[in-house]
């Protein structure tokens, strides 16, 4: 088991509850998805395990690795091997996206990066997702594309080489190619490390690309309902009816 979360509460700094007794277990090489209507708490379960300050842990423990990680903040969280790509990626004007990636990399690792070796493994991970050398000189996400700035989160997932990964919406406002060159991504990812993959959406385009191994519904932030890989293929068909009381 790389993730055990266990009856997890947590809200935001103004005493809003959002997470109430939500449990999540997700082993070694498996992509799961999390799926659910709008304000259900989907993002915010994403934010609370990567460590957001934002949100406040009440009750509960989340597990990673065999260590408690309740209580650590999110640099740490990094360092351990968890990572997220975020819904609306923001600009960092000053920092291109080269230095960025290469300076994160120095802290997950502890270790002095070789440049050459990084700019050769830069280079091929952006020829795979179809994004023009420039951008890797460009402040990171000023003037990108929505598109421009999804594929550079999935080029952070390729290069950081992550034990597991949080993908927030990465499908969102996306046209067909770009979904498929984003799924290309995650499967070099996995090819790469065999990491594992929470996928938080509200679609299944991106899901039909991958080979999901659980599909999680989760309702007023309590997983109602978990089933294999077929059932975010029921959930595109009858939506969330079923499981809204």
């Amino acid at each position: 088991m790389l993730l055990d979360v266990k009856n997890l509460n947590a809200g935001l700094e103004d005493g809003k509850q959002i997470l109430n007794d939500l449990n999540i277990q997700i082993g070694q090489g498996e992509i799961h998805a999390l799926m659910g209507p709008n304000g259900a708490g989907k993002s915010s379960l994403g934010n609370t395990l990567m460590g957001n300050p934002v949100y406040k842990i009440t009750g509960g423990k989340i597990i990673f690795k065999d260590t408690d990680i309740t209580e650590e903040s999110a640099d740490k969280r990094a360092r351990l091997g968890m990572f997220m790509s975020f819904q609306s990626p923001l600009e960092v004007p000053g920092i291109s996206l080269e230095a960025f990636i290469r300076s994160a990399l120095q802290q997950i690792t502890g270790e002095h990066v070789k440049l050459f070796q990084f700019q050769k493994e830069l280079q091929r991970c952006m020829e795979l997702l179809d994004m023009k050398p420039e951008y890797a000189r460009r402040d990171l996400n000023v003037g990108f594309s929505g598109g421009e700035r999804k594929k550079a989160e999935i080029l952070q997932l390729l290069m950081l080489k992550p034990a597991f990964a949080i993908l927030d919406e990465t499908d969102s406002g996306l046209d067909v190619d770009a979904i498929r060159v984003v799924a290309k991504g995650i499967a070099e990812y996995r090819k790469l490390t065999n990491g594992s993959l929470l996928i938080i959406t509200h679609t299944t385009k991106l899901l039909e690309g991958l080979k999901v191994d659980k599909t999680h519904v989760i309702v007023k932030g309590h997983i109602v309902k978990t089933g294999d890989g077929d059932l975010f293929k029921e959930i595109n068909k009858k939506g969330f009816e079923d499981y809204i009381q």
